[in-house]
């Protein structure tokens, strides 16, 4: 071993004893290559280590006042120094003693008397362990962040990718990207509104809600699949039209299928994203479409979604209908409860209505008045 060492890079080791021939003999064999640190007690032990954090402790266990084992149990319970290494150093040699010491927190015993070789190459080898464990720490920490970096950037990858995929649908409906982030905060807002008021608690938690954010823009993917001459005509559809507007719920949740093939693992957020594309032109009363579903039959993310999409075509104007007002689209909304709308979905709306026209207000189309919100003439589509 190189005897020398700068001073200002060499390890600290802490020597608690209060035999002086030891102390003597532990200073004699460490300093010509660590930085030594002496105390004779436990409690000044303890105050040398939560001030000078030494990276390594040698600790005799039969001291007045305090003993090893007591001193050893109060670093180890403190977060300041609990990470030191601590050697124990005794004459009592019994597998019991032994465990005592390790149940306290130690990593080792060295047997008086002392041997110098032996001495040397236990704290070494410490010191090392110590050492690799708070590279390895680093190296987590490094890599935990560039996971978190990795995650953030496959997010806005996620998101932009499905904002893309909607506004698609959106431009063919000449409907607008503010209606895809309305939708999205409402679905949301109500979905928060039900749990405060103590239902679907289970259902709602706060992952599922930011699910429901994040799948209620492809709500009408499928209408990629609907020609022009229907889904921008101005006029009422005829029958046959209609049974053709209506297979953009199957188109949609069809799509979605196709890109939940493709992955290797699941997420969750598609699987809302099915049930709202398929589902959110279902009603409470069994007379919606495309299965006829009724009630609780119907997934809670497509009855969420079925207000949110119905109040957001009532105060927006489109090509087959005016706006109404939000009071208007209110009273509408309050009468479909029980027929179009599961009741308590109604009552969390009207408890949070001021909410839904401030959304509106704030990610508003051109053209936008304060009391002139966008109808629903003859049905959503």
């Amino acid at each position: 071993m190189d005897d020398e060492i700068d001073t200002d890079e060499r390890d600290t080791v802490l020597i608690v004893d209060d035999n002086a021939e030891n102390r003597a003999l532990l200073g004699e064999v460490l300093k010509p290559y660590f930085h030594v640190l002496i105390t004779t007690r436990g409690e000044q032990a303890i105050k040398v280590c939560q001030t000078h954090l030494p990276d390594l402790v040698l600790l005799d266990i039969m001291m007045p006042e305090m003993d090893g084992y007591e001193v050893c149990l109060r670093l180890k319970s403190d977060e300041r120094t609990q990470e030191i290494p601590v050697i124990f150093l005794t004459a009592k040699s019994q597998v019991a003693d032994e465990q005592r010491g390790f149940d306290v927190g130690a990593v080792d015993y060295i047997l008086k008397p002392i041997s110098p070789p032996i001495l040397l190459a236990r704290v070494y080898t410490h010191l090392r362990l110590k050492q690799a464990m708070s590279d390895l720490a680093s190296q987590n920490h490094v890599l935990e962040a560039r996971v978190r970096e990795r995650t953030r950037h496959l997010e806005s990858l996620q998101n932009a990718t499905i904002e893309a995929m909607a506004s698609l649908a959106e431009t063919r409906d000449n409907e607008t990207g503010n209606h895809i982030r309305r939708t999205q905060h409402y679905i949301k807002s109500l979905a928060e509104q039900l749990v405060r008021q103590g239902l679907y608690a289970e259902q709602l938690s706060p992952e599922t809600i930011e699910n429901l954010f994040k799948s209620a823009p492809l709500h009408d993917i499928g209408k990629v699949g609907i020609p022009d001459a229907i889904l921008l005509k101005s006029d009422k559809l005829t029958e046959d039209e209609f049974e053709i507007m209506k297979k953009h719920t199957e188109i949609g949740r069809n799509v979605i299928l196709s890109v939940e093939s493709e992955l290797d693992f699941k997420y969750d957020f598609l699987q809302f994203a099915k049930e709202i594309a398929m589902s959110h032109h279902e009603k409470w009363d069994g007379s919606g479409y495309p299965q006829g579903l009724k009630e609780y039959e119907i997934p809670l993310s497509a009855r969420l979604m079925a207000l949110a999409d119905v109040y957001d075509a009532l105060i927006s104007e489109r090509v087959y209908k005016p706006a109404f007002p939000h009071q208007k689209a209110v009273r509408i909304i309050k009468k479909g409860s029980g027929t179009h709308f599961e009741p308590a979905i109604v009552a969390a709306f009207l408890a949070i209505e001021s909410q839904f026209k401030e959304i509106a207000r704030t990610y508003r189309d051109e053209g936008f008045h304060e009391d002139s919100f966008p109808s629903l003439a003859q049905g959503k589509r």
